[in-house]
């Protein structure tokens, strides 16, 4: 038997789904498809004997407390996918913070837009990231799982994923087609996810 953990950064996921799909994604499905597919790969890659058992979703997502509509993502979160099982939610704040424009041909500092007087913010940082490599490095060291299904298309976890996969454990990357290709190419195989959106759709009755 080969334990397998499901790291997913919620938004990478979640904004994929709304470019290719109108139905609501039945998010409690999402582990068990991925691991089905994710033991396809390890079967046709290294001739796996063993079943792929699922031992824990991880999922990490960002929200904006000053936005109502995030308020009511963190209550979804919190209140029903973080009780399903296998599913560990952790929430990272995102808060806006001030900027400004320098212009090197005057030598004059903007904070906020001259025509209209909108503020200017940075974009807001998730802290996302840092997160799942922590998670994944942390559980690698204690050999926590044998094959780690990552959920995102971002380049800045290739790192993380080459020592991972340095200790003899498996990193199987579940992205997006057309993105993500650094990632995909360093984890020891892929997955496609848009082939899976049939599977993974709410129908009409069920939302």
């Amino acid at each position: 038997m080969a334990r397998a953990r499901v790291f997913i950064d919620f938004w990478n996921f979640q904004l994929g789904w709304n470019d290719r799909s109108l139905a609501q994604c039945d998010w409690p499905r999402v582990p068990g498809v991925l691991v089905a597919e994710a033991e396809t790969v390890l079967r046709a890659g290294s001739g796996l004997a063993e079943p792929l058992v699922l031992d824990e979703t991880i999922v990490h997502a960002s929200v904006n407390p000053q936005s109502p509509n995030e308020v009511n993502l963190r209550r979804w979160l919190t209140s029903f996918l973080d009780r399903q099982p296998s599913f560990n939610v952790s929430i990272h704040e995102r808060r806006v913070r001030p900027a400004s424009i320098y212009c090197p041909n005057c030598g004059t500092k903007h904070e906020t837009c001259p025509e209209c007087g909108t503020p200017y913010a940075r974009a807001p940082e998730k802290g996302v990231d840092s997160a799942i490599v922590t998670d994944m490095l942390s559980l690698a060291n204690q050999s926590a799982f044998d094959v780690g299904i990552l959920v995102t298309g971002d380049a800045d976890l290739v790192p993380a994923v080459d020592r991972i996969q340095q200790y003899g454990l498996k990193v199987i990357n579940a992205g997006w087609r057309g993105v993500g290709f650094d990632l995909q190419h360093t984890c020891w195989g892929s997955l496609a996810l848009d082939p899976l959106i049939p599977l993974l759709e709410r129908s009409p009755s069920e939302s």
